[in-house]
């Protein structure tokens, strides 16, 4: 590399159309070629190690990045300002959020936390979704998942160093993983690009896990349901997430529970609801109905002579298990009487018998109705 302004992507040894991936592991790899404590009094070595580092900085960033692509150097030479920031490079935005608000941005759901001091950090949270039969919501159940996530890498034990090879502390941050910037009265923090801010820098990345320190791969987990659980649900699995970098904690696996629907009940809460289909003989007469009921048994309910359509009967104690809770909630039945069809001459000719023999006591609702129903129409007319 020369003192000349060289093409960035040049500088990184990367094509145009690189990804983020691909421009940190160049940069990683370079960085640690061409750092100055790797090459004392090797002016040229120091020199390119801040090319490397300006180059990755624009490149790093979208925004400078779709600027220089578009327009070349004179589109950042001014991001590049001699403000007072170590290195000649301007302030990381994206690290002062991080240092003033910490964690509360990615911690959770595939974010991972900050690195210590140590360069550690914990590995991000898992979701999975797991879907359920109502029956198994009422009982609850043990049931085999496979999550993919990612383990500690088995060759470097998760230091992210070729084996046999030293891990040592950052001389740019002194293994803080971030460096101090003063711009006249204002003093800052940012991420040390010097170790990508682990804190440390290893000669030689592992490579089985390409210096990460972590691998992909998928693991079977026992997950116990718990009788009474409710669409939503979630249920939390501490450090059974995705395994920390550098030695770092693992992170959380959350499980999300959908029950789905059921053929014959509702549920709300506690409680189930069924719509019961009673034949009109039996509303009309009183009489036994026979109902199943969510834990696969059976219940003779007794309906009531004249019962409706739209009749609730509240079964006690026949409804969902409550979570965590003694006890079960109530079963409602919602009685919706039926009208029957497809008649022989026999029934039709008794219906009619019934018809010929009934009085406005009968059909007291009907009669009400259209007694209304007469003054309405008087008042309309005038008679």
């Amino acid at each position: 590399m020369s003192d000349t302004k060289t093409c960035y992507y040049e500088t990184l040894g990367v094509e145009r159309s690189a990804d983020g991936k691909t421009l940190k592991s160049s940069y990683r790899k370079l960085a640690m070629k061409y750092h100055p404590d790797r090459n004392p009094d090797d002016a040229d070595a120091e020199q390119n190690f801040k090319q490397v580092s300006e180059a990755y900085s624009i490149l790093s960033d979208e925004q400078k990045r779709a600027a220089y692509d578009r327009f070349g150097h004179s589109a950042v030479d001014g991001s590049q300002g001699q403000g007072g920031f170590g290195g000649g490079r301007a302030a990381d935005f994206s690290d002062i959020f991080e240092q003033v608000f910490g964690d509360a941005f990615g911690d959770v759901f595939g974010g991972g936390g900050r690195r210590s001091a140590s360069g550690a950090a914990r590995g991000s949270d898992l979701r999975y979704s797991l879907e359920i039969e109502l029956e198994e919501a009422f009982l609850g159940k043990d049931v085999d998942i496979k999550v993919p996530t990612t383990k500690t890498c088995v060759e470097c034990e998760g230091n992210g160093a070729e084996p046999g090879t030293k891990i040592e502390t950052c001389t740019t941050c002194q293994g803080h993983g971030r460096v101090r910037m003063q711009q006249g009265f204002f003093t800052m923090e940012q991420h040390c690009r010097a170790c990508d801010g682990q804190g440390t820098t290893v000669s030689s990345p592992c490579t089985a896990c390409d210096g990460v320190g972590t691998q992909a791969t998928r693991r079977e987990l026992s997950v116990t349901i718990p009788a009474g659980v409710e669409d939503g649900t979630r249920i939390r699995l501490s450090g059974e997430g995705a395994a920390g970098t550098r030695g770092g904690p693992a992170g959380d696996l959350y499980i999300f529970v959908s029950v789905r629907p059921h053929d014959i009940f509702e549920r709300e809460g506690a409680d189930l609801y069924c719509r019961a289909p009673t034949p009109m003989a039996v509303a009309a007469l009183g009489g036994d109905i026979e109902m199943p009921t969510i834990d696969g048994g059976r219940k003779r309910v007794n309906i009531p002579a004249g019962s409706q359509t739209g009749k609730r009967l509240r079964l006690r104690g026949l409804g969902m298990s409550r979570l965590r809770l003694p006890g079960r909630g109530d079963m409602i039945l919602e009685l919706f009487v039926e009208t029957p069809r497809h008649l022989n001459a026999r029934q039709k000719e008794l219906l009619e018998e019934f018809r010929e023999h009934c009085c406005p006591n009968s059909h007291p609702e009907h009669t009400n109705f259209f007694e209304k129903a007469k003054g309405f129409w008087d008042k309309v007319t005038g008679e």
